[in-house]
C-alpha cells in the first residue's frame, strides 16, 4: 500500500480505510463530504491531517479528527496510468488527430513537489506530462522525447544548439504538424529567441511553453497552458517559434508571443510573459484562436506543407557580454569585456539609448580592438533613438550600433548567433541590424 508521507493517526486512519496514495477517494467529515485523489505528504508534514486533491484542481487538508469514513472510488489515478496503456486504450480515438511531437528539457512544467522535502523538483518525463492531462487526447496525439531534465538557468547556448536540432530531426521526418517545448520559465525567452534564429523558414509552428506553477500545484497553470500550445501547434494558420503562457491570472486566456518579442516581466504570476512593443500574436480561449497581432507590427509566416525552404543553422558563439549601464558604472568592466575576448557587447543603456561619458574613452577603445558596441535600452517599452541627445549622437560616432526595440535578451541571443554564422565583422554589424525574425517591431503601439 503506497501511503508515501502519512504517519500514526493519518497513518492509521488510511490505512484501516484500505486506500493508497493515487486513489480518487469520498471523504465523510462531521459538517461536509469531499471526493479526490489522495495524494502523498512532506516527510516532515503533521500526522493530523491528510491531503487530497479535488477536481478543481486545488489540494485541501482535511483534519483526521473530523473523519467520519474514507470510502475508495476508483484505484489509483489518471496520473499513475502509463502512456503505453493510456495511447493503447484511446488508439482509435487519437488515430485520426494531427500529430505533434512533444520535447521535454525540464523546468516547472515537468516538476513536481518533493515530498521528502517540501521542495520541488524536475522529475517529470514528457511521458508522464502526457499522461498527467488527459484533455490532450482531444487535440492532438502526441509523440514525447525527453532531451533535458534542467531549470532553464541551467541552460547554455549549447543547449539552445542541442534543442535547435532536435526539432530540426522532427520537422525533417515531415510526421507532424507542430512541435512543443516544455522549458523553465526563467530562460524561456533567451531559448525562444535563439530558435527563432537558428530555425529559418520553418513549416510548421514549433510553441515554447512552461509553468509558473509545478503541474501537481494547487492551481498550477501547466495544464491550461500546454493544453492551449497544443491547440494552437495543431490549428494556427501560422508557422515560425512562439511563447504560450497564461495571460492573466485567471484560467479564461492563453496568449502566444512571437518568440523575439516576449519577455518575462514577473517572478510568480502566472501571466507573468508580456509581449513587448505590439499584440500577441493570438489569445486561446477555450478550443478558439483569436488573432490578435495586426501584420503592420511584424510579418507572420504561413504554415506549409513544404519544408524544403527550412534551414538549420544552431550554432552561437557566446563570446557576448550584455552590460547593464546605471549610475556609479565602472567603465573599466568595458575594458574587462575586451580583455576577456568578448567580440560583442550589448549595452543596456538609459532612456533612448545613453550612457555616461566617463565610459566614452572605453567605447572608443573597444571600437578600435574590433569589438561590435550594439545599444538597447533598460526601458522595456520603446526604442532607441540616439539622434536626440548630443550623448547618443557622440555615441553613433564612436561606431556605437542601436538596436531599435530589440529586447536585451534578444540582442544578447541574436549576436551569439551571428558571430558563429558570420566571420566577417562588418557583415555581422550589418545582419545584428536587420529583421530577420521579428526581433524588431514595425510600429511602437501608443497606449
Amino acid at each position: 500500500m503506497d501511503i508515501d508521507g502519512y504517519k500514526e493517526k493519518s497513518l492509521k486512519l488510511i490505512s484501516e480505510s484500505e486506500v493508497s496514495v493515487g486513489d480518487t477517494i469520498h471523504v465523510k467529515t462531521h459538517d461536509d463530504e469531499f471526493t479526490g485523489i489522495l495524494m502523498p505528504r512532506y516527510e516532515l508534514a503533521d500526522e493530523n491531517h491528510i491531503v487530497i486533491k479535488l477536481k478543481s484542481g486545488y489540494n485541501i487538508g482535511i483534519k483526521t479528527a473530523n473523519i467520519q469514513s474514507i470510502t475508495k472510488i476508483i484505484q489509483g489515478s489518471g496520473q499513475n496510468v502509463s502512456v503505453e496503456t493510456f495511447k493503447r486504450e484511446h488508439l482509435k480515438e487519437v488515430e485520426v488527430l494531427p500529430k505533434i511531437a512533444l520535447i521535454s528539457t525540464g523546468g516547472t512544467i515537468t516538476s513536481k513537489i518533493d515530498y521528502r522535502t517540501g521542495g520541488v523538483s524536475s522529475a517529470l518525463s514528457a511521458s508522464e506530462l502526457y499522461a498527467s492531462i488527459p484533455e490532450l487526447e482531444k487535440y492532438a496525439s502526441i509523440d514525447t522525447d525527453v532531451i533535458l531534465n534542467e531549470y532553464s538557468e541551467n541552460l547554455k547556448p549549447e543547449h539552445w544548439t542541442m534543442i535547435a536540432n532536435k526539432i530540426a530531426e522532427k520537422v525533417k521526418s515531415n510526421m507532424y504538424c507542430g512541435i512543443i517545448v516544455s522549458h523553465g520559465t526563467d530562460t524561456m525567452h533567451y531559448t525562444a529567441s535563439a530558435l527563432s534564429f537558428a530555425l529559418q523558414n520553418l513549416p510548421i509552428p514549433v510553441v515554447i511553453v512552461g509553468a509558473q506553477r509545478s503541474s501537481d500545484r494547487p492551481s498550477s497553470d501547466a495544464a491550461l497552458n500546454l493544453i492551449s500550445a497544443t491547440i494552437f501547434a495543431t490549428k494556427s494558420q501560422f508557422s515560425g517559434v512562439f511563447v504560450t503562457m497564461h495571460a492573466s491570472p485567471s484560467d479564461e486566456t492563453v496568449a502566444c508571443h512571437v518568440g523575439t518579442r516576449v519577455r518575462k516581466n514577473h517572478t510568480s504570476r502566472r501571466d507573468a510573459f508580456e509581449s513587448i512593443d505590439i499584440t500577441p500574436v493570438a489569445m486561446i480561449k477555450g478550443d478558439k484562436i483569436e488573432i490578435q497581432t495586426e501584420q503592420s507590427e511584424i510579418k507572420l509566416q504561413k504554415r506549409n506543407a513544404d519544408s524544403s525552404s527550412f534551414l538549420v543553422k544552431p550554432d552561437f558563439n557566446n563570446k557576448v557580454i550584455l552590460l547593464k549601464y546605471h549610475p556609479g558604472f565602472d567603465p573599466h568592466l568595458i575594458t574587462h569585456a575586451i580583455m576577456s575576448g568578448y567580440r560583442a557587447i550589448i549595452v543596456e543603456g538609459t532612456g533612448l539609448g545613453h550612457i555616461s561619458r566617463e565610459c566614452f574613452p572605453q567605447i572608443q577603445n573597444a571600437v578600435k580592438s574590433g569589438v561590435m558596441i550594439f545599444m538597447t535600452s533598460q526601458c522595456i517599452w520603446g526604442r532607441t533613438k540616439m539622434t536626440v541627445y548630443d550623448t547618443g549622437r557622440d555615441l553613433l560616432d564612436m561606431g556605437v550600433i542601436p538596436l531599435s526595440n530589440m529586447t536585451s535578451e534578444t540582442a544578447t541571443v541574436k549576436a551569439m548567433w551571428v558571430l558563429a554564422n558570420n566571420k566577417e565583422i562588418e557583415s555581422a554589424k550589418k545582419m545584428m541590424q536587420e529583421n530577420m525574425a521579428n526581433e524588431i517591431a514595425r510600429v511602437v503601439p501608443i497606449s
